[in-house]
């Protein structure tokens, strides 16, 4: 876990990090726009978005872009990440309060949505279903919940998903040492979870309206309700 996660604050990776992120996950454009549209029907033009793993801030500023009126509250564990953040969102940083922490730190709301992006399969089963009951916690009732991250099949078919992590991220330009070292790094640390353990999670949390709105290759993105 040590390894995946000490690129968060290593100042040379961080300068790169903006590149990373879409070599690894196909379509994260496209994911950010589904988001910000599943996000808008439900909430005010005015709306308060909790960002839970705000750090390197592209989907708030995806989300900044297209909404002028949104404003976030963004939580990360990593402060440098939180900087960074706050270079990308540019004009729109006044319409951010970024905290260094975890949910634990999130300000109380009730907030009109949230967000939680490539965040949860850093987390053992417990630790994602605490995150999950207080992101809930922090809404109001019926407020939409994204969330986005690494889930697929955990059985014999395993490798084979790996695999094509790995080829997809070689086919957008990664270097190849960087892919193994990840690929090696998620298949020894990660305590990934099936979409079907994902969905469940999220129910167990309180979330209803469990619908799944994204696949690509090894991750999945859903769309719930408070």
């Amino acid at each position: 876990m040590s390894d995946l996660l000490a690129h968060f604050s290593d100042p040379e990776a961080i300068s790169k990090y903006v590149e990373g992120p879409p070599r690894f996950i196909p379509g994260l454009a496209g994911l950010h726009k589904m988001s910000c549209i599943l996000l808008a029907e439900q909430v005010p033009t005015d709306a308060h978005l909790l960002v839970v793993g705000a750090g390197g801030g592209m989907e708030m500023k995806a989300f900044a872009d297209t909404h002028p009126a949104w404003a976030f509250t963004g939580i990360d564990p990593a402060p440098q990440m939180l900087t960074l953040a706050n270079e990308v969102l540019g004009e729109h940083a006044p319409r951010a309060k970024l905290i260094e922490g975890y949910i634990d730190t999130a300000p109380d709301g009730p907030f009109d949505a949230a967000t939680c992006m490539l965040v949860l399969h850093f987390l053992s089963t417990p630790e994602r279903l605490h995150t999950l009951r207080e992101i809930r916690r922090r809404l109001k009732p019926g407020a939409p919940f994204i969330a986005a991250h690494s889930s697929f099949p955990q059985g014999d078919t395993r490798g084979r998903w790996l695999a094509r992590y790995a080829a997809f991220a070689l086919g957008s330009g990664a270097e190849a040492e960087k892919v193994e070292h990840m690929r090696s790094a998620i298949e020894a640390h990660l305590n990934l979870l099936s979409p079907e353990e994902d969905e469940k999670l999220l129910r167990e949390a309180g979330f209803s309206g469990v619908e799944i709105f994204y696949t690509g290759f090894t991750f999945r993105g859903w769309v719930a309700y408070a």
